[in-house]
């Protein structure tokens, strides 16, 4: 572990040439998502947002399985956390509760630094949740996913059915959350839902890693730039979009990367930019 990221217990951080790699670390127990795990999520996600050093984040997880989802001992125990005499305030508590979990994996969203996700086996639930907030994913050929929160009889309520539309026809997400039916490798790259398929979880590491170190090589600045401009033209009008922009690109457009790379380009060489 880099030692400037932060000390977790269900999460590993390891920093190498600008590339951060955030890693689930439950593997005994398929990376199910126990209240720590949700809290260290956005502990290690505002980190890499911080981090200047931290250009590209590989989100993966230990072991044979990428994610089963929510840890069910903690959906458990949700009644009692959120227990009170006033049925109005137990509620309010709950509602209270489901909002911050929300919080939790939009950290990875607001991170401006872009996040791929390297999926293998299983990727489950809340775990769908999870690699919606990515820029991109991309998976092993073992890997299943499957949006099952209908099988234990509730709604999805941390972000699948707020940005899996983004991602894949609206017609496949209704189905997938109503029928909460496993979707292999093949057909989630069919689908939109991963960009591409590796044939082994090694393989798609390295090729993850391989994308991470380009991205990493670009300018910092205009990669943090890009990621803001795609999450807002995704949630605003093309006219919105484009005045934002404009603003942006009047603040940040005349920098040092942007030197630097006509720099690099006269010498025939590639570009170093400050972090």
């Amino acid at each position: 572990m880099n030692i400037s990221s932060p000390q977790l217990s269900t999460i590993a951080i390891d920093l190498t040439d600008g590339v951060a790699e955030i890693r689930l670390n439950r593997a005994e127990r398929s990376n199910a998502m126990n209240e720590a795990m949700w809290q260290e999520l956005r502990t290690a996600f505002n980190w890499a947002d911080a981090t200047p050093a931290v250009r590209v984040v590989i989100l993966g997880g230990a072991g044979k399985n990428f994610c089963a989802g929510i840890d069910l001992a903690m959906l458990g125990g949700v009644a009692a956390a959120v227990a009170h005499p006033d049925a109005a305030r137990s509620r309010e508590a709950l509602r209270r509760l489901i909002i911050d979990l929300q919080d939790c994996l939009s950290s990875i969203e607001r991170c401006r630094k872009p996040v791929l996700a390297a999926i293998q086996g299983a990727c489950i639930g809340g775990a769908i949740d999870l690699v919606s907030c990515c820029d991109m994913r991309y998976s092993a050929a073992d890997a299943q996913f499957s949006v099952r929160e209908i099988d234990v009889g509730m709604t999805a309520d941390v972000g699948t059915l707020q940005r899996l539309p983004r991602l894949v026809p609206d017609g496949i997400v209704r189905e997938l959350a109503y029928t909460g039916r496993n979707v292999d490798a093949a057909e989630a790259q069919r689908i939109g839902l991963v960009n591409r398929v590796f044939d082994t979880p090694e393989a798609l590491l390295a090729g993850v890693r391989l994308l991470a170190q380009g991205i990493a090589a670009k300018s910092p600045l205009a990669i943090r730039g890009t990621k803001e401009m795609l999450n807002y033209g995704r949630d605003h009008s093309v006219a919105d979009g484009l005045n934002y922009i404009a603003t942006w690109n009047a603040a940040m457009l005349m920098s040092a990367d942007l030197e630097e790379s006509m720099l690099a380009m006269r010498e025939k060489r590639l570009p170093k930019f400050a972090d």
